[in-house]
Formats: C-alpha cells, structure tokens, sequence
C-alpha cells in the first residue's frame, strides 16, 4: 500500500524531484521582483475593471458578446490576484509551503487559465454564430449568457481542482513530475493535451471566420455601390473579432510552471 506525504513541507518534494530552486532571492533582487511584479498586477487589474466597468455602464454594450467580453475581462482580473498570491509564494518561500497551500497557489493559477481559455472558445464560437448570419449580436438570451458563464468558471474550478481533489502524486510519488513536484506526470498530460485542443480549436474558429468574411466581402462589393449599411456589415463583425483577437496574447508575467491570463479592450461598434 502507497504512503501518503500530506504532511511533508514542500521542500521534501523538492528534493525528490530534484527541482532547482532559486535562493538568492533577496534584498534588490527580491525588491525589483516585486515592483515589476506590482506594476503588472496594477496594469492587469484597472484594465480589466474598465471593461467591465464600461459593459456595465454604457447601454450600447448590453448585448450577449459584451457580456461574454466582461466575463473575459473578470477571468483576467482572477489571474491577476493569483499572481499577486504566487509573487509571495514562490523562490525559496516554496520549498516551505504546506502541501494545502502550494496546491492553492497552483490551483487559482490554473483556475484563472482555465477561465481564460473557455471564455475565448466560446467567444470564438458565438462571433462565428454572428457572422456566418450575417449578424452584429447574436440571438443569444441573458439566460443562456448567465449559464455560458456559469458553465466557464464551473469547469475552470474543476480544472484547477483536480490535483486537490486526488489527482496528483503524494501518495505515490513515482509519478510526481519534475516541473511540478506534487502533480502527477499524467495531470500534467491532460492538462497540456486539453488546453492545446481548446486553443486549436479556437484557432480553427477564427481562421474560418476570417476565411468567411473576406470571401463574402468579395461577393458582397460589385452589388453594394448604394448600399453602404451593407457594405460595411462584414467590416463591423470584424472589428467586434478583432477586439478579442487585438489583446488576447497580451503580456501576462508567467513563471516557469505558470500560466498566465489574457486581458482584452473592446470598443463600440459602428
């Protein structure tokens, strides 16, 4: 029968996993971390509060797409938080973290991802639903909306935590990976083959929109001489994609075992 190490610190796993650690993390190294770290906590948190703030406010962003964009904007804000808890958790202060709180840190980092991640998948698919009818906003009801977004940050928790809930390696540490010494090598597996899926998936969408709409652009142009609101229909549905696609690889601080957030600004149409 496997023994369980649940009472171990952090550096027992270290040490078993033959991690390298930094330790000189101190006086105006440790300053300059985190200043650098503060001001890109700063700078995700007010830019994500203004788009949330702005959907929230201007009744010209009251529609499903914007919607989604504010849950995009709060995911990215979470991811925020949870890199202000890495920042004092991480360096030489791991190896002295509890099994509970290192699972915490990683688990609101990869909650954050997660939520990410989703949010832009199905703004992905709801901007392809919008432009193949030729549509500025879908159809969608607030109460699809308010289950899409329940749905998002339900499996982005799942996700985040499935190594607290049994499935990592401190009950059979031959499996514990070296890149994160209590996650088992095969939850880092599903976690890398189920984000690239998510993300090619995502890839494929707007590839087929862009597709879409320059070919329907080419349609469109000889018969559109006295019709402007028509002419710049497939122009308006690309910005509201371009809004998302615009910010989504924006700079996030990561570590070596992290993943960051996105952050997006948007603006009105028309």
């Amino acid at each position: 029968m496997n023994h369980c190490y649940y009472d171990k610190r952090m550096d027992f796993f270290y040490n078993l996993s033959n991690s390298q650690m930094e330790h000189d993390w101190s006086g105006t190294k440790l300053i300059l971390m985190l200043s650098f770290g503060a001001c890109c906590c700063f700078f995700i948190f007010v830019s994500n509060l203004l788009v949330i703030a702005a959907v929230i406010k201007n009744k010209r962003f009251h529609f499903p797409f914007y919607y989604l964009l504010a849950n995009l904007a709060a995911a990215d804000f979470f991811a925020g938080i949870a890199y202000v808890f890495l920042m004092f958790h991480t360096g030489p202060v791991s190896k002295t973290l509890t099994v509970h709180r290192w699972f915490l840190r990683q688990g609101l980092l990869d909650t954050s991802m997660s939520a990410s991640l989703t949010s832009l998948l199905i703004i992905a698919v709801e901007r392809h639903m919008c432009i193949v009818r030729m549509r500025i906003h879908s159809n969608l009801t607030k109460r699809r909306v308010t289950c899409l977004i329940f749905f998002i940050w339900a499996t982005a928790i799942f996700m985040g935590a499935l190594p607290t809930l049994g499935w990592n390696c401190i009950c059979n540490i031959t499996t514990c990976s070296t890149l994160a010494p209590i996650y088992s090598r095969s939850y880092l597996t599903f976690w890398a083959v189920s984000n690239l899926v998510a993300f090619f998936i995502m890839a494929i969408v707007y590839l087929r929109i862009y597709m879409y709409v320059q070919r329907k652009t080419n349609v469109l142009s000889p018969h559109t001489t006295g019709s402007i609101s028509r002419k710049r229909t497939p122009i308006k549905l690309m910005k509201t994609v371009m809004a998302v696609l615009g910010k989504t690889f924006s700079f996030q601080p990561m570590t070596n075992s992290q993943r960051g957030g996105f952050w997006v600004v948007i603006e009105p149409e028309g």
